[in-house]
């Protein structure tokens, strides 16, 4: 059995290699990230195993991989590039790589947090254009932060936060429980939190989660941090949220088109701190994520 990791960045390509040992199946690394999801076939050439970064695959294309039946997926968000169970009624299963880079990104969603609060990306912008400009931040010590979701990401930035003395509250469609942390109902999350969190899965039950009537309901003047998949919001309620000051900030790392387009509402907006998707770009992270796909390799492999 062997395999294509078909679109490797440098870095990631170098780690994949350097973890490479005997007897870990033979899987082929193109070193091209940017490759259209058309040439995926032509790649893989009858490789059973097919490790994906962030390039599509879809179920036509799919359909086309003679001998295709597992995907190593480099992450938990398949779904924006693929759909699983179409996938699985070919024969492919779809393999996911869970709590690589907690930490990496819990640390995204407070910096942009912070900078958030206090308004720096916009300070940076306008004094690099000569302008001196003062305005008064948001001082998050004591303030509440509410996470939406409670995964291994959201109890990382609830550590954080809870040891940069800020009150954490966090809703979780399952039963959960942390230190320090309060389990609320989400109308309660969105109406008393001073920044909001996403940190959900994307899924056909959390697409567009956060609703125009959920924007509505959130505390005026909230910033909102989403680290997770920008599907989960509905983008024109919050852009009109963001443009009115209800939500006073949002520091974003993801968007529905990616890589973001230079006209993009997004970035016209002086209230808004863009990431190009990077929150869980670590050498920490990268390392844990290359570990764990040879992992899967080698099961898949045995199996």
């Amino acid at each position: 059995m062997r395999g294509v990791f078909v679109d490797a960045n440098g870095s990631l390509a170098d780690i994949f290699q350097r973890l490479n040992k005997p007897g870990y199946p033979p899987v082929h690394i193109n070193r091209n990230p940017d490759i259209a999801a058309e040439q995926i076939p032509a790649l893989l050439d009858g490789a059973e195993i097919v490790v994906i970064d962030h390039t599509a695959l879809p179920t036509d294309v799919a359909r086309r991989c003679a001998g295709l039946k597992h995907v190593v997926f480099l992450g938990t968000g398949a779904r924006s590039y693929m759909n699983p169970e179409e996938l699985g009624q070919l024969g492919i299963e779809v393999h996911l790589i869970k709590g690589y880079g907690d930490t990496a990104v819990a640390e995204c969603a407070i910096a942009l947090m912070w900078a958030a609060a206090r308004g720096l990306a916009q300070m940076d912008r306008e004094m690099r254009a000569g302008n001196w400009l003062r305005e008064d931040g948001m001082q998050l010590t004591g303030k509440t932060l509410g996470l939406i979701g409670f995964g291994g990401i959201a109890s990382e930035v609830a550590r954080i936060a809870l040891g940069g003395g800020m009150r954490v509250l966090a809703w979780n469609r399952s039963p959960k429980s942390f230190t320090g942390v309060e389990f609320v109902t989400l109308e309660r999350l969105l109406a008393e939190s001073q920044v909001v969190s996403l940190h959900l899965l994307l899924n056909d039950e959390t697409r567009g989660f956060l609703s125009s009537a959920r924007i509505v309901a959130m505390r005026p003047g909230v910033i909102l941090v989403n680290t997770a998949r920008a599907a989960m919001v509905d983008e024109a309620a919050m852009i009109a949220a963001l443009k009115s000051g209800h939500i006073q900030h949002a520091g974003l790392d993801v968007f529905n088109t990616e890589p973001l387009p230079a006209d993009h509402p997004l970035t016209k907006l002086p209230n808004v701190t863009l990431s190009a998707h990077s929150a869980f770009r670590t050498p920490e992270a990268s390392e844990n994520l290359m570990a764990a796909a040879w992992e899967h390799c080698r099961r898949i492999a045995k199996d």
